[in-house]
């Protein structure tokens, strides 16, 4: 509950911290410090030293699982705000009301990762996609951003439909809102009662509309040109805390509705799965911008993230969450590399090695971790969801067909990294990039090595 209504305060905080002060730097300097705030208000509350109590009426659950998460949300924000807070206050210039709207989207996740009733589900998806559809818009001097813009809202809505629509089917049919509502038991015998139709189509319409939400196939259209289009600097943060946000309420979801589904529900995963990491990944090979190429991957990543919801076991849980940290990290740190140079291309980046060796250096790190190379925090995260499977008993064809796909990814993120290093060129970056920035970065490449060979750590503050 202190990460949902610190966050909220903190939005409007920021929104009157504009009226206060005109200097950009000073804004950014207050935003880092609310977050710093938020982190710490959600400790607290995990470990149970500080809780604000609200009565919910059962609506929220605050487990340990989502209040860890809500950790490595919160702190992923941070990390991204002191890497690329220069560059979000370059974008417009009503600088504090992009992290008023930030502030917002955190207040959703939190909500995402503790709802215990569809209306709860629904509202936290809405909180945070509102403000996305406003930031994407937020370059209003860019017609693709104004496209993004428009593109995303429309999809949005159109989504936001389809959920409640299932919503309403399954009130219709189990009379609760709650996530337990189809756990139905007839008093007489003592046996589940029987699924109805309605139930099922509602839970399918629930599918379809997360899925949409996290960019999986055929549900992914929207993402590359969104991404796209927007502001690199705010594309960097949805394609981490919101997408993985995304990926907690799906498992908090179906983790409470796979039996009603039956044996069907893996098969239906299972294709998904397939078709999210064949388009994504085959789609990706093909990109000469390197910016929409991080789109496709993205939707690859997505394709990963999914096998926490086929294992459905404490393993996939471990696995979400050591996934949320090594995406973001690697993630966070490429983009903010890529919004200091002047060409998205893969041409933009040849010969960066000679001009910046710490923007490629730390460059790299990020694109092993994508990949899911050894010694990098990718690895593990990918092992995690693969393992949950296997745990599961699930069919090992899958997971080898993950493993094929995770083989081609290498190809298009080794291709940034030989344009890097092994190919002439004057690569040419906006402006001095700054000692700070650069330190940042090490930082960054630093965490990926360190959860890349010890990812207890992630894992043991978890269970602590």
């Amino acid at each position: 509950m202190n990460a949902i209504i610190l966050s909220a305060l903190l939005g409007v905080v920021m929104m009157f911290s504009g009226i206060v002060t005109k200097n950009r730097t000073a804004i950014t300097y207050i935003a880092i410090a609310g977050l710093i705030v938020l982190l710490l208000g959600n400790v607290l509350n995990t470990y149970g030293v500080f809780v604000l109590h609200i009565d919910t009426h059962s609506m929220l659950n605050f487990e340990k699982f989502g209040l860890f998460f809500n950790s490595i949300a919160i702190a992923a924000t941070l990390i991204y705000v002191v890497l690329s807070g220069r560059d979000i206050e370059k974008v417009g210039v009503n600088v504090a009301e992009y992290y008023a709207l930030i502030f917002f989207v955190l207040c959703g996740v939190s909500i995402l990762s503790s709802f215990s009733g569809l209306l709860m589900l629904f509202l936290g998806i809405e909180i945070m996609s509102i403000p996305l559809y406003i930031l994407t818009g937020a370059d209003k001097r860019n017609l693709k951003s104004n496209e993004a813009s428009l593109k995303y809202f429309l999809m949005g809505a159109f989504s936001t439909g389809i959920m409640l629509m299932g919503i309403a089917l399954i009130y219709g049919a189990t009379g609760s809102f709650g996530l337990g509502g189809t756990v139905r038991i007839t008093a007489a015998t003592g046996l589940p009662m029987h699924t109805s139709f309605l139930e099922v189509a509602g839970l399918l319409l629930l599918f379809v509309s997360m899925c949409f939400k996290v960019s999986a196939a055929p549900f992914h259209f929207w993402t590359p040109d969104v991404y796209d289009g927007a502001p690199s600097v705010f594309t960097s943060f949805m394609a981490t805390i919101v997408k993985a946000a995304g990926f907690i309420a799906f498992v908090r979801l179906f983790d409470a509705h796979t039996e009603v589904l039956g044996p069907t529900w893996k098969l239906l995963l299972a294709f998904v799965i397939i078709a999210t990491l064949l388009i994504g990944n085959v789609t990706a090979v093909f990109q000469q911008s390197i910016k929409r190429m991080l789109a496709y991957s993205s939707i690859a990543q997505a394709g990963f993230m999914l096998f926490a919801l086929y294992g459905g076991n404490d393993l996939a849980k471990e696995g979400i969450l050591l996934y949320t940290v090594a995406y973001s990290l690697a993630t966070i740190g490429i983009f903010a590399v890529l919004i200091k140079m002047k060409d998205y291309t893969f041409d933009g980046f040849n010969g960066l090695a000679q001009k910046e060796p710490v923007l490629a250096f730390t460059s790299t790190i990020c694109l092993l971790s994508l990949a899911g190379i050894p010694l990098t925090a990718g690895f593990f995260a990918k092992y995690y969801m693969l393992a949950s499977v296997v745990d599961a008993g699930g069919s090992l064809w899958l997971v080898i067909v993950a493993v094929f796909f995770a083989a081609i990814s290498v190809y298009y993120y080794f291709r940034v990294i030989q344009a890097m290093y092994f190919k002439e060129g004057e690569a040419a970056t906006n402006g001095v990039i700054s000692q700070g920035f650069k330190t940042g970065l090490l930082i960054v490449a630093g965490l990926i090595l360190l959860f890349g060979v010890f990812p207890s750590l992630v894992l043991n503050a978890f269970y602590f």
